[in-house]
């Protein structure tokens, strides 16, 4: 049973290295890079927001039209 333990124990410690390994061949982005890519997204997701509440409202105006 403690060779089962330490095989186990080894291959943790292999995966751990080896993620360790890649993670410095990222190419992380710079600070402006990802303050602008923040900027980016946060914009996108506000008009995304406007133009799908513009929707709801004027499917909801369309439908109580019908309705009535």
């Amino acid at each position: 049973m403690a060779d089962n333990k330490s095989v186990k124990r080894a291959k943790s410690m292999r995966f751990f290295r080896e993620t360790k390994s890649e993670l410095k061949k990222v190419s992380w982005p710079t600070k402006e890079q990802l303050f602008r890519n923040t900027v980016v997204i946060l914009a996108f997701v506000i008009i995304t927001t406007i133009i799908l509440s513009l929707l709801d409202l004027g499917f909801e105006k369309l439908l109580s039209l019908i309705v009535k």
